[in-house]
């Protein structure tokens, strides 16, 4: 039979795994954000590259980080979590597109299956609504 502080320290160690995911993929992000919308040289080569105009490299930026703002603030993170998905689609497909190396299309999935493990985690009522447990 579990003890009280046994039964509630499961769901404490999810909660900071969930946190520490969505931290990793946050991070990454606004990363990736910060530096389209700075306009950093490599962010403009890299966008050129996948075909796409240099004027657009701003917006995507701001794209990105008005997604990760929305999925940061914790009342939001479920659509943040889903206007994010869209977003890492569409990073995907442009890959695809351009031929990218595998790992290049492979890792927007990573990231949102990190965005939704990590919120999945720490929210309880994603738990409720797609249970997962046998």
């Amino acid at each position: 039979m579990q003890t009280l502080s046994q039964t509630n320290s499961a769901p404490k160690k999810l909660l900071w795994a969930g946190w520490i995911i969505s931290a990793l993929a946050v991070l990454f992000l606004a990363f990736d954000a910060i530096i389209k919308i700075i306009q950093h040289p490599e962010a403009i080569n890299a966008t050129a590259q996948l075909g796409y105009p240099e004027t657009f490299v701003f917006g995507i930026g701001l794209l990105e980080l008005v997604c990760l703002a929305i999925y940061v603030i914790p009342p939001t993170s479920v659509l943040g979590a889903i206007l994010l998905t869209g977003y890492l689609g569409g990073a995907v497909a442009t890959h695809v597109r351009a031929g990218s190396d595998p790992f290049s299309a492979i890792f927007p999935i990573i990231i949102g299956l990190l965005l939704w493990g990590g919120l999945y985690w720490r929210n309880e009522r994603l738990r409720a609504l797609i249970p997962l447990q046998s």
